[in-house]
């Protein structure tokens, strides 16, 4: 009798699948992009945490703009939600905008800092 935990080869465990999930959701969240910076939101550094519990097919996603009366926050956060909903795997997306820590440019990726001048 073997004690070996190890998943049979090809077998998905549900570490692998939520790894997945939320590597999909970074992609889709680097085509959402705010209108007036020529930058995707990911490397903006607005995207603070991604989670998904799997047993109720939940995508958690905490967020936040580059400043709380950002004019084009409806669109963006419809954009972020619409693009989530459309990954292959999670039944529903929670969504919440989130104004702590505030964000600042320190957050941004480098190439998001090279790409606006900050470098």
């Amino acid at each position: 009798m073997s004690n070996d935990n190890t998943a049979a080869p090809g077998a998905t465990t549900a570490d692998d699948a939520s790894y997945n999930i939320i590597q999909k959701a970074i992609e889709m969240l680097k085509t959402v992009f705010d209108p007036e910076i020529p930058v995707n939101v990911y490397d903006l550094g607005l995207i603070y945490k991604i989670d998904y519990t799997q047993n109720d097919g939940v995508l958690h996603v905490d967020m936040t703009l580059t400043a709380p009366g950002c004019p084009a926050a409806d669109f963006i956060l419809e954009d972020v939600r619409q693009k989530l909903l459309s990954i292959e795997g999670p039944k529903a997306v929670d969504l919440r905008l989130v104004f702590e820590p505030e964000w600042n440019k320190d957050m941004m990726s480098e190439e998001a800092r090279l790409e606006l001048g900050f470098m």
